[in-house]
């Protein structure tokens, strides 16, 4: 599911190289990119205008910020980052991939947008978030973010005592309804084709949560088009105001695929691989948020952007006083054997 937010003014692309590139102005690319402009580093945002949390009408669970709406967070997130110098652009990356180095021997990448702008980077962030993917049930959709949603920590308080029913997707769906169960009394578990064994039927008994097997086609609204219910393939309607969904998650990886970036398979999705402070395999890119951490919240996201950002402004540290140094070598080799010297 990917829904816009609204338009914002865009910054001019940079010319030249720049020492970052973010792909991606949620909460992971926008904290990154601050720590990056605070550092004093030439970094630009680039941005599609399509995060994962649009349709929510607020961001729970973030300590101060808990309510208040994701357009507002991203919203003040691009002025602080543009407060340090940084810049937001408004646009979609097709394609990035190696370019030659600098003479100093600096990696250098080649980013190419949508609407044919190039730019060139020292650095890369990606945080291009994830997409849910949600079953094929004629009016799910439609609620998304509202009447249908993913999360218990996110969106589980404000559906709190309401008829809840999980529409099971897998085997992660057994946890989740666990988890919804702590929010209310009234759980029915639509099993919609799944597995669900003997020892998860007698638990879920346990706990007063009614299974139905028999498949989900459609989601019902009243006169008012609120989620009202959802119809089973044999006519009955089962009554619920809430809907959950443990939907597959795919990390955000088009126009990538030049930069050849390992893919790995998580339990809930499939995403980038990375290591320490989001550094992966290829050097010079470094990945924070959902798009490698597909089950990370608001804060958890911001913080790797964080990370990411200081890291990356680590080695562009060193390769600044490398690139000294060959610049010295450079004009005087006698000068430059003087400075080796313990």
């Amino acid at each position: 599911m990917a829904v816009t937010t609204p338009p914002y003014a865009s910054d001019a692309l940079a010319e030249g190289t720049v020492d970052a590139v973010v792909i991606g102005g949620g909460a992971a690319g926008l904290n990154g990119a601050l720590i990056l402009a605070r550092s004093r580093r030439s970094v630009v945002v680039i941005d599609s205008g399509s995060p994962r949390n649009a349709p929510a009408e607020a961001v729970h669970g973030l300590l101060a910020l808990d309510g208040t709406p994701p357009s507002e967070i991203l919203r003040r997130g691009r002025e602080q980052v543009r407060q340090y110098g940084g810049r937001v652009v408004h646009g979609e990356v097709v394609s990035a991939e190696s370019a030659a180095p600098s003479a100093d021997g600096d990696l250098r990448f080649t980013l190419t947008l949508a609407d044919g702008r190039h730019i060139t980077a020292r650095r890369i962030l990606i945080a291009t978030g994830l997409t849910d993917v949600l079953p094929q049930v004629p009016g799910l959709a439609e609620h998304w973010g509202h009447s249908v949603v993913h999360c218990p920590y996110c969106h589980g308080w404000e559906v709190r005592d309401e008829p809840i029913g999980i529409l099971a997707t897998g085997p992660a769906s057994i946890g989740h309804a666990y988890l919804f169960r702590q929010l209310t009394e009234d759980l029915t578990y639509f099993t919609h084709g799944t597995d669900l064994d003997e020892d998860s039927r007698a638990r879920f008994a346990a706990r007063g949560i009614r299974v139905i097997d028999t498949p989900v086609t459609e989601v019902v609204n009243d006169e008012d088009g609120a989620l009202a219910g959802v119809r089973l393939a044999d006519g009955q309607v089962v009554a619920r105001r809430v809907v959950a969904v443990a939907a597959p998650m795919q990390a955000r990886t088009q126009g990538l695929e030049g930069l050849g970036l390992p893919v790995q398979d998580l339990p809930k999705g499939r995403g980038f691989a990375s290591g320490t402070a989001g550094a992966t395999e290829v050097p010079g890119v470094w990945v924070a948020g959902n798009v490698t951490d597909l089950v990370a919240q608001v804060g958890a996201s911001a913080a790797a952007g964080a990370l990411a950002g200081a890291d990356i402004n680590t080695t562009l540290a060193i390769a600044d006083t490398d690139a000294a140094l060959h610049a010295i070598a450079e004009a005087s080799p006698e000068a430059a054997a003087m400075i080796s010297k313990p």
